[in-house]
């Protein structure tokens, strides 16, 4: 059924004057009425009861007026709907990101995209790298904001920060009233570090850190979320080296201190399958892109 022929026939019920309808409709009466005629053909119901004096719809006519209203509402919205979502205003996007990520920038990125396009859904997943990978090759997200490079060719990644590294202390630790510290001060200290087989990079480039300097961290406790290794800090278990990032993580009850030391870069890479190119995801990354020039021009 043409779309066209219910909006004539809705504004016929609306006048119940073929005239006056056919001026709204800048048209003439003749070609209102054949339209009118031909749909209640193409229905085989009659919808107007027509006189000289006066049009009124039929029991019939006014079912349909309302169905017909309806029914127009819904593609009008349907079209409303497909062309947001052609235009990326429309949709949803599924983003992981490792619980280091969570402060400076990445706030900046969802607010900055949220205000930009609120009625895109989106789920935030917290993962870590190698997790993130696996989800990357499998579909099950869009976008991930990890700190391992993927070899695979079917996945791109963009650097989107380089951070330095801090050290964690309880409070009342002796260097805690120190500026900054140095590292060689920190190696008969006890170690918490995040565990080698959920994340070898960042693992490894702490290991590398203290060796190069002298000493082989004496590691007491293993935890995987950033938080949870703040908070064992907190409570006197040992110290830990955090990407700079994690001083969002604030406690009245530890501290983060510089290293007087050149520390080696933490980066943090926006990470997507390379053959994905919706214009949400796209939309998405340029917004990353631009909020990272931001904040480091």
């Amino acid at each position: 059924m043409d779309l066209k022929k219910l909006r004539y026939f809705i504004t016929v019920a609306e006048e119940l004057h073929f005239n006056r309808a056919a001026k709204k409709l800048n048209m003439t009466q003749p070609p209102l009425s054949q339209q009118i005629q031909g749909l209640e053909e193409e229905l085989g119901v009659k919808l107007f009861e027509r006189t000289k004096r006066q049009v009124r719809l039929t029991s019939a006519g006014a079912i349909f007026l309302e169905e017909s209203r309806n029914m127009v509402s819904q593609l009008e919205r349907s079209i409303k709907m497909t062309q947001l979502a052609y235009q990326g205003k429309k949709g949803q996007l599924s983003i992981a990101f490792v619980d280091s990520a969570v402060g400076g920038m990445m706030v900046n990125v969802l607010k900055e995209y949220r205000k930009r396009f609120p009625d895109v859904q989106l789920t935030l997943s917290e993962m870590t790298s190698a997790q993130q990978l696996k989800a990357l090759h499998a579909g099950k997200i869009d976008v991930g904001f990890l700190r391992l490079l993927d070899p695979s060719k079917h996945i791109t990644t963009r650097l989107y920060t380089n951070e330095s590294l801090v050290a964690v202390l309880p409070e009342l630790h002796p260097l805690a009233v120190h500026p900054t510290v140095s590292l060689h001060a920190l190696a008969n200290e006890p170690f918490i570090l995040s565990p080698h087989h959920m994340g070898a990079s960042f693992h490894d480039l702490i290991i590398d850190f203290c060796r190069q300097h002298g000493f082989q961290p004496h590691i007491v406790q293993e935890a995987v979320q950033m938080y949870t290794i703040v908070n064992l800090v907190a409570a006197d278990i040992g110290i830990s080296i955090v990407p700079s990032s994690v001083s969002v993580f604030q406690r009245s009850d530890i501290v983060f201190r510089s290293f007087n030391e050149v520390t080696p870069r933490v980066p943090l890479y926006a990470a997507w399958k390379t053959d994905r190119s919706e214009i949400v995801l796209t939309q998405f990354l340029e917004v990353v892109e631009e909020t990272a020039n931001s904040q480091t021009s």
